[in-house]
Parts: C-alpha cells; structure tokens; sequence
C-alpha cells in the first residue's frame, strides 16, 4: 500500500514542528507540499532528511512554494507548468517516483475577482488542463494534488451564498476545475466520501476553526490508473487543532 498525501504547510520554516510530528504519526509515502515559503538552500531541509524523506522543490522567499517529498527516488522532475514563459510563480512541481507521476499544485487564489489576479488564475487552470491531458497520453497512474484554491460545488463550502461570489467559488473557477476533472479524473476524497460535508481550510479570522466555517479546498486527483488502485482517502483534521496550525490540514489517499 502507498499512501499519498498533500497539505499546505502555509510556512515551512514555522510549521516545521508539526509537520514532523505528523509525518511520524501519519507515515505517508509520498507528501505534497504547498506554501512553503522558502527557497531550497534552507535548513529546513535537513530536519525532512533525518525523518527519511527525500525532497525535491520549486521554492520562493516568503511567497508560494511547492515541494514533494518521498521516502523514495525521485526521477524526471519537472519544476514549471508549461505554458507560462513568463510565468515565475513557485506553483508547480512533477516527478515520478516508481510507477507514478505526482505532481504538487498550488493553484493561485484569483481574487479580487475584478483585477487581473483572476485572469492569472484562469489562464493557470488552463495550462494545467493543458499539460494534464498531454500527462494522461503517457498511460502511467497519476496524481495531481495541492491547494486548488477552488470549491468544486456547494457541499465543499460552509455558507454558499456568502461565498459564490468568491474566486474559489465563483462559476468559472468551477467550470475550469470540472474541465480538468472531466479529462478522466477522480476525486481522491469524494470517491470514499461521496455525500459527507468536510473541509481542508479554516481561516484563521473570526473563529473559523472552533465554529466549522471551512472550505474544502485541497483535492487530490487521480488518473484512471491511480483511481483503480484507490484503497482508501480522508482529510486528517488532528494538525489543524494543534498550536501554531496552518490553516489547512492534510488530505491523504492510499494506493493498492
């Protein structure tokens, strides 16, 4: 069994605690990792180096990153999405470790949604739908996972209609996502989880945390290949109870 699993940290260098904590309890193979923070000189690395992981990272001071981390090899890394020459944002990072390709997304925010953050955010979906057919064509098992910044419908929002004005809510955010769902992935959690209400993201503003007003945000993806394997997926809500939490907690999927 492999277990995958992907959470944006929102600060390496701070969470570094909790996320060694939770990689001795949870044991994931593979981690993706979002909003590091922090460039791939840094220290940090040595302390994932101890608790036997391997790290490979597109990083960025103070801003984005993206990294994965796996107990094995990693092969063929590629560290920027196609498409964007002009592109040099920390969102992406692929690799393969045996037979599957991973690949680390932190998809940007997109709001406001009147200002060109939200066309940099469509234009971004459509690379990414892009380069994830050309990644389907190579017939291995894949998985796309990170912080998509998008609620793919009403369940994965605690209040809909204060939100669907939102970026991660708005109707073309959605429609970008399912366009990429609709290539021929799954939905790591909602394969398991079909009907359940669960959030990845609680802002750290206005009690969000004790009084549930999450979003689900955080998605892994998989390809047909990785979806026949799928054994098991949830989304571990224990890390963002602790002290000095991100605002996100791990969503985590195992492979047979």
């Amino acid at each position: 069994m492999t277990k995958i699993a992907s959470w944006n940290v929102n600060s390496l260098k701070v969470r570094m605690p909790r996320l060694i904590e939770w990689l001795k309890d949870a044991a994931p193979d593979v981690v993706l990792l979002q909003e590091i923070k922090t460039v791939a000189d840094s220290s940090p690395f040595l302390e994932l180096t101890a608790a036997g992981y391997r790290a490979q990272i597109v990083g960025q001071k103070s801003y984005n990153g993206v990294a994965i981390l796996s107990r094995d090899e990693l092969t063929a890394v590629r560290t920027t999405l196609p498409g964007g020459d002009t592109d040099d944002q920390a969102r992406y990072i692929e690799a393969r470790i045996g037979d599957l390709t991973v690949a680390s997304i932190y998809l940007p925010n997109g709001n406001p949604v009147d200002t060109e953050k939200f066309t940099y955010k469509l234009e971004w979906m459509e690379r990414l739908y892009r380069h994830a057919a050309e990644l389907l064509k190579e017939d291995r098992p894949l998985i796309l996972g990170g912080d998509y910044n998008v609620c793919p419908t009403d369940d994965d929002v605690y209040d809909p209609a204060g939100w669907k004005d939102d970026a991660l809510c708005r109707k073309e955010s959605r429609a970008a996502f399912r366009k990429l769902v609709y290539l021929g992935f799954t939905d790591a959690y909602r394969a398991r989880h079909p009907d359940t209400r669960a959030y990845t993201f609680w802002d750290y503003q206005n009690n969000a945390w004790p009084q549930n007003r999450g979003l689900r945000i955080d998605h892994l993806l998989l390809s047909p290949q990785a979806a026949d394997r799928l054994d098991d997926s949830g989304i571990d809500t224990a890390p963002r109870g602790k002290d000095k939490a991100s605002d996100h907690t791990p969503v985590w999927c195992t492979l047979r």
